[in-house]
């Protein structure tokens, strides 16, 4: 549904940006700064909601998963290992052998409010 409502203020707001490019209305650009304006407040209203949460979990060898909800951002090795990879957006895996601890820093954005 959410695709449908931006492609429709696409398909008006694109065709009126070149309308009143090329006649030079003084109404079609009010309407575009009032369509601009209230977009903009939306999309900063929203923004100031969200926030940033992380946390750090570790485990012993070579696999550690993120909380439900969380996405892997970095991880770190033990044993010197410098070679690490995110499986499935919510695991770290390290890549070297006999690997005793892997950590790994899981984020998500919240919306409070």
């Amino acid at each position: 549904m959410m695709k449908v409502i931006v492609f429709l203020l696409f398909a008006v707001l694109i065709p009126a940006k070149y309308a009143s490019a090329q006649t030079c209305c003084t109404v079609d650009r009010a309407i575009d700064e009032m369509i601009k304006a209230a977009i903009d407040s939306k999309v900063s209203a929203a923004l100031e909601k969200a926030q940033l949460t992380c946390t750090s979990v570790s485990a012993r060898g070579a696999d550690v998963t993120c909380p439900l909800g969380y996405k892997a951002t970095g991880c770190a090795c033990g044993m010197a290992c410098g070679s690490w990879d995110i499986r499935g957006d919510n695991q770290c895996h390290c890549q070297c052998a006999n690997i005793d601890w892997t950590a790994a820093r899981c984020c998500k954005v919240v919306v409070v409010g």
